[in-house]
């Protein structure tokens, strides 16, 4: 068995007893002699911090992953701070054909109770992962229910973000109920486009209105008070600004 050894202190473990680099060398190579494995090569990272990969030690051991078959850590916190990246590593090395060990915690893949230990990790990883996912989705459902929906960073015309929500701007409120009024009348979006500019009625974003805008304009039901989520049109909690009625005789909207 050909090891790879992975050292690494930061700032801070530098003053402790018993993690110096030379000190957790000095073990790792004492355990392959206790194992019978090769040193295949030894990986030192001075001053890096273990919540990040972007080392260079450690960059040079994945990348010659050819040239060993187990990696080799004093404990696990000095390959990863993060369980996340922990967890990513493993799939690397699972994927590669290769097997892990630390010292310490006997967490060894190169034995059937190891790899036990190591899949029941890896599920609770991945259990952090799918909550963290239902906490973000609740979050934006929350934001949704206030009108921000699948906006992104910016805001629509006619509204400005309040306190997570969305306010209405009267001047540009008033614009928006001219563009649908003048529709219900008949005329094309390039009509449209072309009153709104000789009365110099400045969109949000550029310096004249296109028709395509105009378009956007009727066709977003943020101003009947729905909202976009999940693939639905619902009802939000902002305020409207045109009549749902006119909104959805324009669009053939049903709410959902």
């Amino acid at each position: 068995m050909r090891a790879a050894l992975y050292i690494r202190v930061s700032t801070d473990d530098q003053a402790r007893e018993g993690f110096s680099l030379d000190a957790q060398e000095k073990r790792l190579v004492a355990y392959c002699k206790v194992r019978g494995w090769e040193v295949s090569d030894i990986y030192r990272d001075e001053g890096c911090s273990g919540r990040v990969i972007v080392r260079p030690e450690y960059e040079r051991m994945m990348s010659e992953h050819e040239c060993w078959d187990v990696l080799l850590v004093l404990k696990m916190d000095r390959i990863h701070r993060n369980s996340v990246n922990f967890t990513f590593m493993m799939d690397t090395l699972r994927k590669k054909g290769k097997e892990f060990m630390s010292v310490q915690e006997k967490f060894d893949t190169t034995t059937a109770m190891g790899r036990f230990v190591m899949d029941i990790t890896q599920r609770i990883a991945q259990l952090e992962s799918e909550q963290i996912g239902e906490r973000v989705k609740i979050g934006m459902a929350r934001k949704a229910k206030n009108g921000i929906g699948n906006m992104g960073s910016g805001h629509p015309y006619g509204y400005v973000y309040d306190k997570g929500s969305l306010a209405v701007v009267e001047e540009e409120a008033a614009v928006v109920r001219k563009i649908f009024s003048m529709r219900v009348e008949g005329l094309s979006l390039r009509n449209i486009s072309y009153s709104l500019n000789s009365s110099h009625l400045m969109p949000k974003r550029g310096t004249e209105w296109s028709a395509q805008a105009v378009n956007n304009i009727l066709h977003n039901p943020v101003y009947a008070g729905y909202i976009r989520w999940d693939g639905f049109v619902r009802s939000g909690e902002h305020e409207a600004i045109v009549d749902k009625e006119a909104f959805e005789r324009l669009n053939g909207l049903l709410q959902k």
